[in-house]
């Protein structure tokens, strides 16, 4: 149980991260999120085939 706590800390983290409120930010585009949304798909695949 402990590993979704840990996954669930990143997906916020990410998802905060990924904001495009940053002022450096601005011209960055999809690219944050979308490598996000890969981390977290591949995480959660893993964690799938894990068992």
């Amino acid at each position: 149980m402990s590993t979704f706590y840990i996954l669930g800390f990143f997906v916020v983290i990410a998802l905060v991260a990924c904001l495009p409120i940053w002022p450096h930010s601005k011209t960055w585009s999809y690219y944050p999120s979308a490598i996000a949304a890969l981390g977290i798909l591949i995480i959660v695949a893993l964690l799938l085939f894990a068992h």
